[in-house]
């Protein structure tokens, strides 16, 4: 009996952990196609749907900035992934192994990236405002940052402090964070197939130097390959899949690369919704696609609803564990049309930049 009911609370904060998860990574310049550090997250949580919005900045010491926001905050209070008007860009992950949380005071993380994106231009700034904030921190997450400069890192956080890991340290020009950390225990936290998915997939990339923004919103947050299974189940020629460990996940409600373009302007490449399911738009600090808003009425972003309708075809079983299942049909006609429209996406935006120039 007792085993039993451990086994239970074991499958419970499971499936807690495997909402509350993402896979990310930042980019050196070296090994970028166009020269420009990057900055990904694969976005999964609880919050099915999520809008992008602009928040202007409140003093003359604060910067504007857009940001990643669940529906319903309508205060704007807590952004999981954005860039700000001096160029300063930062998300995150959450992560299950670091020192044990025991406060009362949780779940900080988005409130901490909030005031980032309003007060920090560089990693030095970001790192006096973690020294700054009162104890605990109310986090257990990686942080992802990348300024204008193009100097990244990701900072393991927990109540007390952090560890800090430089992009300019990695040899390979690439970091990754899934949702256990580096300086934690190597035995408990989530996401080491989720990695090895990520690293398999970007490496032919990384190798030539020619990863893009695209690399990841048309390539890692659509691939249903499985680094433990070594094969690609999207390409299996079952009528269905099980959702499991692959990076894009019935919980993955965006992917997001910020582009350090090195021309004064920050590019947050967007795919709101379930990535498979949807389409990038191209959001700056001066410009928010009207698609990614959230709706006066609603507080939703129109696009998201739309991506939510069709996540549910590909997800149509409701009862008992349906949602873990995939109908393969559904989401490669999904996943394949909307590749195309990003890719024209990216094309186009591109080519205005230029006739600009």
């Amino acid at each position: 009996m007792i085993k039993h009911l451990v086994m239970s609370a074991l499958m419970l904060m499971s499936s807690w952990a495997v909402a509350s998860s993402c896979t990310s990574a930042i980019v050196d310049r070296r090994v970028a196609r166009d020269g420009y550090a990057m900055l990904w997250k694969h976005r999964d949580t609880g919050n099915e749907n999520n809008f992008v919005a602009r928040v202007n900045a409140k003093t003359a010491d604060d910067f504007d900035y857009v940001a990643l926001f669940n529906a319903g905050d309508s205060l704007l209070a807590e952004a999981w992934a954005g860039v700000n008007s001096a160029g300063f860009a930062i998300m995150n992950t959450a992560s299950y192994n670091l020192v044990p949380d025991t406060a009362s005071f949780r779940d900080r993380e988005g409130v901490v990236m909030t005031d980032a994106l309003r007060s920090c231009r560089t990693l030095s700034d970001f790192e006096m405002l973690l020294d700054s904030l009162p104890k605990p921190l109310g986090v257990q997450a990686n942080f992802g940052v990348l300024d204008a400069s193009g100097e990244g890192a990701y900072y393991e956080t927990h109540d007390g402090g952090y560890v800090k890991y430089s992009l300019s340290e990695a040899a390979s020009g690439v970091l990754y964070r899934t949702n256990y950390s580096y300086s934690g225990d190597s035995v408990s936290g989530f996401g080491y197939i989720r990695e090895c998915n990520a690293r398999y997939l970007l490496e032919p990339y990384r190798y030539k130097g020619a990863i893009a923004p695209e690399t990841f919103t048309e390539v890692l947050s659509r691939s249903f390959y499985h680094s433990l299974l070594g094969c690609d189940m999207e390409e299996s020629g079952q009528e269905w899949i099980v959702d499991q460990d692959f990076i894009p996940r019935n919980s993955s409600s965006a992917s997001v690369v910020i582009e350090q373009r090195g021309d004064g302007c920050a590019v947050m490449w967007t795919v709101i919704g379930y990535p498979p399911c949807s389409y990038v738009l191209p959001v700056t600090v001066y410009s928010v696609p009207s698609e990614l808003r959230p709706d006066d009425v609603t507080g939703r972003s129109s696009l998201c609803d739309e991506v939510v309708r069709r996540k549910n075809e590909v997800f149509p079983i409701k009862r008992g564990s349906g949602n873990r299942y995939i109908n393969l049909s559904r989401l490669r006609y999904y996943n394949d049309s909307c590749r195309a429209v990003s890719m024209a996406r990216y094309e186009n935006f591109r080519r205005s930049v230029s006739a600009e120039r």
